[in-house]
């Protein structure tokens, strides 16, 4: 058996080179301490990523783009094919663990500051994922081309459209047009299933890559160490098992519906609210005044939002010019502020 197992790497070997990576895996330590756990939430929302690619797959062999014909091959997807409906189920909960868990991440990663030096792109490579995930949830939501779904894209990108001097530009590049139509659902579609995840693959290697580089964070101070494979490998692929599980029992027990059909020429239904990880945003737009010093609400809503998603991605920049004696103190409870102050906006938007 040892003699086979040999031949068989010595014959992929000589085509494929993978003995260095056998070698790396092999020879890979994953530092252990008290925040480790935190670790896992990287190959999670790799893995939710997976489930994305593997269920949409499946969902293409039977969508149809068109102002007519997409609502009625979800309607088809979800009543006629053959657990067309779970498809579908697990497709939208993914999306949305896989936004969680990259905002886990990320506040994990802070909050351990593990975006200081070296690892500065590591932490800007991973605020681009979290757009890039949000980008594909945007996109993907008006596909069935359903009633909350039309009414939910219009509001969003008529936000697009109040960006100082680009804004109508922007909004027809978006759109495709004035209003949204069939061109606009071309365009969500070509983004989400072609430039969004080719995009998001692309940054998932070099955010990969970096880590790999830069190594894990903490590893200088870690008292032990466990083996990557299959000490670490094991464990992750467990937790990845026990994600798939609450996948499918959210899609099994809280299934997506479809809706209404969309109707531009239909008053927007009451209570019409964006995908929770825009609800931040959203209630802080719906609360501010309509001008504030002659200036639109808002436009001071948009430059606030910008402004803070700027200072977040540059954060290992602002924090090396903090004093050191100050520096930990001052990330603690900047972090606290904007987990408490994202998570309030959140439920004040969900409830209001």
């Amino acid at each position: 058996m040892t003699a086979l197992k040999g031949a068989l790497l010595d014959w992929l070997d000589e085509r494929l080179r993978i003995r260095p990576l056998i070698e790396f895996a092999s020879h890979k330590r994953v530092p252990v301490h008290r925040w480790s756990v935190f670790y896992y939430a990287g190959g999670v929302c790799v893995f939710l990523f997976l489930i994305q690619v593997a269920t949409g797959i499946l969902l293409l062999m039977y969508y149809r783009v068109g102002t007519d014909a997409s609502y009625e091959s979800v309607r088809t997807i979800s009543s006629k094919v053959a657990f067309g409906w779970l498809m579908r189920s697990v497709h939208s909960w993914a999306a949305n663990l896989l936004v969680l868990f990259i905002f886990a991440h990320m506040f994990s990663v802070y909050f351990m500051k593990a975006f200081r030096k070296p690892r500065e792109l590591t932490w800007v490579s991973g605020c681009a994922l979290l757009a890039l995930a949000m980008a594909f949830g945007f996109s993907g939501y008006l596909l069935p081309w359903n009633e909350l779904a039309y009414f939910a894209t219009k509001v969003g990108t008529d936000i697009i459209g109040q960006v100082p001097l680009a804004g109508g530009w922007l909004l027809k590049l978006v759109r495709g047009g004035e209003e949204v139509t069939g061109a606009t659902l071309s365009r969500f579609f070509g983004l989400h299933v072609a430039v969004l995840p080719a995009l998001f693959t692309l940054g998932i290697g070099a955010h990969l890559l970096f880590v790999q580089v830069q190594g894990m964070a903490h590893e200088e101070e870690a008292k032990s160490t466990m083996p990557f494979f299959p000490g670490f490998f094991v464990r992750d692929l467990i937790l990845w098992l026990l994600v798939l599980d609450l996948v499918c029992m959210l899609a099994v027990f809280f299934p997506w519906e479809l809706g209404r059909k969309a109707d531009s020429l239909s008053p927007a239904p009451a209570g019409i609210k964006p995908e929770w990880y825009f609800l931040a945003q959203y209630q802080l737009l719906k609360v501010l005044p309509a001008r504030i010093a002659l200036i639109p609400g808002e436009l001071w809503g948009i430059g606030a939002i910008s402004a803070a998603g700027a200072l977040w991605t540059l954060v290992p920049f602002w924090d090396a010019a903090l004093p050191v004696e100050s520096r930990d103190r001052a990330v603690r409870y900047i972090g606290a502020c904007a987990l408490a102050g994202l998570g309030a906006m959140t439920l004040w938007g969900h409830l209001s």
